[in-house]
Order: structure tokens, then C-alpha cells, then sequence
């Protein structure tokens, strides 16, 4: 009994300091679909803080498909994939994926998970067993996404691979790491779009890189998948990219609007997934009924309608960086989605996200450790289900309430 009465104390402890230290975080629960109207603690907010970047997660045809695959399918798969789990709905499903990327990785394969966080760690601790223990290193960019950071370091302790951080935006050390690497298996690891700022990686110059050094390339592009290229297909498209060497990650329940997400990759890269990563092999496949609704979804996002939800999602963009203002907040310039206001402290983006919050605004504080100390923000998303009146409101409101918090500091 002491023993469970001193965990008891510590965990009520460091609760108590992450409370002292403005870390603490809250769950809200919303009574309505997702969408850019939230009902929370018996309110209708406007909502600017999901990842629904294309509006699709509250899609009625996704909906109706949802129920069709259910009706079809049943709403469990009952065993792992290797086992019993794996449908016909799920195969339908990773073909699709790989038409999507066939264009920019050959001989390419999809591999259909139930959420991101398992496709990174099935990646990197899998690719890192390719080479004989500790002959592997890891290339890690700095602000990369917690699984990649986790996959990573499960690696590190499994295959004793070497890691090396690198600067997205200063690729010399970079270079120089990789050409004193004698190392059987090198694997450079970035975000395509990075969450927290909206920057994109410079794809085009890490695989000349990778090529040069012989290197592959794992780009997780959770939040480029469905929003960039003419078709979105995501980053690769967009940068009109090809190689062997890639190995993709993108996410489904983002622009996608449903859940999970998959690894495209060269068909014996995939193959080596399936045997050895603990992480596929051991989690109970995704519903059928889901993979089902995707299928749905990726013919939304490659559509005309498609199309025209990233000409407006631009368009706000657009809106944005021409007409938002600050006196003092930073503003972190991005081409996608995702609209970073850096305000520093804990306390000011506390601050920020209440007054927001009684204006009738859902836009969450993000502070350490999702990112740096002294960096805590304001992570503004749009969805092409927001109109450009939504959008100048919003921009009207901060602009107020940046005046208040500068007033308040005073």
C-alpha cells in the first residue's frame, strides 16, 4: 500500500508543478460533428484549430460511405492483419494509395495503418533493423513531428542506430555528417510540412543529398497529403518528385477527413514492414467500414470538388498573409494551412486563447514541449469550409485582442 500511496503523491505532484508552470493541459469536449462551428461547454465557437485542412470530415458522402462499409463489412475486424483483420475493403484501399504515389516512387506499395503515430514507428524502427545492429544512422531533422521523435529513439535503443539532429533550413552539416558516414544504412528523416510553424522541408535538396550519400529518405507529409500538388498528392507531387530512395508517410485523418494513415514505399520496403514491424504485426487492423469511407474520400480529394476546396483553402491563405497586422505578435509566414502567431510566453498565449475563447473563437494555447521554450503560440488552421467573412472576423478579433494583451502586460 505505500508503495501505490508514494506513485499516488508523485503523479499528484508533477501535476501540481505542470499547473504552477502554465503546462497543464484540458480536455474540451464538443456535442458536434467536426466542422468550423463547434457546440463546447453549451456554446457554439468558431473554430480554427482542427486539421480537417479540406472540410471533408463531416462530408456527407464520406458519411453515407462510412455506413455502407459498415453495413458491408460489420464495424470491427476482429485480429490483427496477419491473422484474420485483413479485407478486401483494406486491399481496395492501399491500391488506391499507391496509384496516388506511383508517379513519384517506383515499384511502389502502400501499407494502410490505423494511425500515424504506428506507420512512423513501423517506418524508422523497422528500416533501421535493415542493416546489421549498430552499422545504422538516423538523420533527424530538429522540429520533427513526437512519433517521428519516438520512432526514432525506440530505434536507437533496439538497433543501437546513431542519431544525428540537423537544421531544416541549414542543410551544410547536413553534407557534412553524411560524407564521413561509413555506416551500411543511412536514413534521413523530416516532416513534409512541419505541424507547429506550416514550413515545408526542402524535399528536393535532402534527396540530392540522399543520392549523393547514398542515403534514403522517409518524409512523413501528414499535413501535405490532400493539400499540396495540382491533384493532392501531396508534397512529392508538388515538388515534382521521383526516386526510389523515398519512403512516404502521409495521414488520412487530416485532409483526408477520416483516420489512420500509410507508408508508400519500394514494394520490398513495404514487404519488410509487414514481417518485422512490431507495430503493424501486433495492433488490431483499422474497422474495414473505415478503410471503405477512404476510398470515398481520396475520390473527393483527386475530383473536380477537390480541386476547387484547395483553390479556396488558398485563397484564404491569400486573405491572410495580405491583411493580418500585428503590432508585436510574430507572424509566421506559411503557404499551407497551417498559420503559426508566435506570442512567447506561456502567460500571453494563455491569455490570448481565453480572450479569444469569450469572443467565441476555439483556437487553443500551444506551449512547451510541443514546441520550444519562449516559442508558445497561437496555431491558427483554415478548412475550405470557412468563408473569407469567417476569416476577416477572425483577423478583426486578434488584431483587438493582440491590443489587449499588450495592454494588460503594461
Amino acid at each position: 500500500m505505500a508503495n501505490s500511496f508514494n506513485a499516488l503523491k508523485l503523479a499528484e505532484e508533477q501535476i501540481a508543478d505542470l499547473d504552477l508552470q502554465l503546462l497543464k493541459r484540458k480536455l474540451r469536449s464538443t456535442k458536434s460533428p467536426c466542422d468550423t462551428r463547434a457546440w463546447v461547454d453549451e456554446r457554439e465557437l468558431k473554430a480554427f484549430c482542427s486539421n480537417d485542412y479540406l472540410g471533408l470530415a463531416n462530408h456527407p458522402e464520406i458519411a453515407q460511405a462510412l455506413s455502407e462499409g459498415a453495413q458491408r463489412y460489420g464495424v470491427g475486424s476482429g485480429a490483427s492483419h496477419l491473422i484474420s483483420g485483413h479485407s478486401i475493403a483494406h486491399d481496395l484501399l492501399e491500391n488506391r494509395l499507391t496509384s496516388f504515389e506511383s508517379a513519384h516512387i517506383p515499384k511502389a506499395r502502400a501499407l494502410f495503418f490505423s494511425t500515424g503515430y504506428l506507420a512512423n514507428l513501423t517506418a524508422v524502427t523497422t528500416l533501421a533493423r535493415l542493416a546489421p545492429h549498430g552499422n545504422t544512422s538516423i538523420y533527424s531533422a530538429k522540429l520533427n513531428h513526437a512519433s517521428l521523435i519516438d520512432g526514432i529513439r525506440l530505434a536507437s535503443t533496439q538497433s543501437n542506430a546513431a542519431v544525428t539532429l540537423f537544421d531544416h533550413t541549414q542543410l551544410n552539416s547536413l553534407s557534412e555528417a553524411l560524407k564521413k558516414d561509413t555506416r551500411a544504412l543511412k536514413l534521413i528523416v523530416t516532416d513534409g510540412v512541419f505541424s507547429m510553424d506550416g514550413d515545408l522541408a526542402p524535399i528536393k535538396e535532402l534527396l540530392i543529398i540522399a543520392e549523393r550519400y547514398d542515403s534514403l529518405l522517409l518524409v512523413d507529409d501528414a499535413h501535405g497529403f490532400g493539400v499540396l500538388g495540382k491533384q493532392g498528392h501531396g508534397i512529392l507531387e508538388q515538388d515534382s518528385i521521383c526516386s526510389e530512395r523515398i519512403i512516404y508517410i502521409g495521414t488520412l485523418s487530416k485532409a483526408a477527413g477520416v483516420s489512420g494513415a500509410f507508408i508508400c514505399a519500394q514494394d520490398s520496403f513495404i514487404e519488410w514492414m509487414i514481417q518485422k514491424g512490431r507495430p503493424y504485426i501486433y495492433s488490431t487492423a483499422t474497422p474495414p467500414a473505415i478503410a471503405h469511407a477512404l476510398l470515398k474520400s481520396l475520390e473527393i480529394i483527386e475530383s473536380d470538388e477537390g480541386k476547387q476546396r484547395r483553390t479556396h483553402l488558398h485563397k484564404l491563405i491569400d486573405i491572410w498573409q495580405q491583411e493580418m497586422k500585428f503590432s508585436q505578435w510574430e507572424k509566421v509566414s506559411s503557404c499551407t494551412p497551417i498559420q503559426p502567431l508566435i506570442l512567447g510566453s506561456n502567460t500571453n498565449a494563455l491569455m490570448a486563447a481565453k480572450l479569444l475563447d469569450e469572443a467565441g473563437y476555439w483556437i487553443p494555447a500551444i506551449r512547451p514541449p510541443t514546441v520550444p521554450v519562449g516559442s508558445s503560440r497561437l496555431r491558427i488552421t483554415f478548412s475550405a469550409n470557412h468563408s473569407e467573412d469567417d476569416l476577416r472576423n477572425l483577423i478583426n478579433t486578434l488584431q483587438l485582442i493582440e491590443q489587449e494583451v499588450i495592454e494588460k502586460n503594461r
